[in-house]
């Protein structure tokens, strides 16, 4: 079976567009999205609907080009359950990456510009690089980069990153409950929790800044001693869950004497 772009060449660019509000947009990510031949939209289910919505808004908002069309698809569902994680992930990647090149050998004849609009930033915890490089033949990649979560939670803060002259640690949820406090450093950045690892944690000197929803209207930000905020966050994470019907949140643990 010949693969789907056989005898085909095109760019793909992966654009970052931040964390739900569109003025976080820079320029050249307006610019690589009016040169795209097509932007592709995922669809993630009724219950994210907003993320597909907020990609649609963007593009009403900045496409001055009418050659550009817009293609939207059902992205594939990972399967949680499997008991190797590695192995589930990777075989969620190949099956994103079959969906792409379907949507996109459907939509594009011959060379041209595809663009995905990426959350956040392509570069930190997002795996459409990893999923890009799986596309046969292999096309140009483009990658423009976007405002991260972690930035956006800092700038809710209005609170620096690292302490001066020390090192910090950006981690998963999973990490953080299977392993521990990371040694070596007084700063934890923690995405991709699923829930709220960091009641795994004695809190005990912990300090914590929370923020869900980033930049968008819907932004929930909560800080302090992680021994009395932790409770809160718990209950305020699981209403806004139910209210939405999904949850992006990231949060900063700083370790005081």
């Amino acid at each position: 079976m010949r693969p789907p772009f056989a005898g085909k060449m095109f760019t793909l660019s992966l654009i970052g567009i931040g964390c739900g509000n569109p003025d976080q947009l820079t320029r050249a990510a307006i610019g690589a999205i009016n040169a795209a031949d097509l932007v592709l939209i995922p669809r993630k289910g009724p219950a994210k609907s907003d993320l597909a919505d907020l990609r649609r808004t963007i593009c009403a908002d900045v496409l001055t080009s009418d050659k550009t069309r817009i293609a939207e698809f059902d992205l594939p569902v990972r399967d949680a359950a499997k008991a190797d994680y590695r192995k589930g992930v990777d075989d969620w990647h190949d099956a994103v990456a079959a969906t792409w090149s379907q949507t996109i050998a459907s939509h594009l004849e011959g060379h041209g510009k595809v663009a995905l609009l990426i959350w956040g930033d392509p570069s930190l915890y997002d795996s459409s690089l990893r999923i890009a490089r799986r596309l046969n033949p292999l096309p140009d990649i483009e990658v423009v980069p976007g405002i991260t979560s972690i930035q956006a939670l800092c700038a809710a803060h209005a609170l620096p990153l690292n302490d001066i002259g020390e090192p910090f640690l950006v981690t998963t949820g999973r990490r953080l409950r299977d392993g521990g406090w990371p040694q070596g450093v007084d700063t934890v950045v923690v995405m991709l929790d699923g829930g709220t690892a960091f009641q795994s944690l004695d809190p005990a000197g912990l300090h914590i800044w929370w923020g869900a929803y980033l930049g968008m209207p819907d932004q929930i930000i909560m800080c302090g001693a992680l021994a009395e905020i932790g409770p809160r966050i718990v209950a305020v994470r699981q209403e806004a869950r139910e209210r939405y019907g999904w949850i992006m949140d990231s949060y900063m643990l700083k370790r005081r004497p």
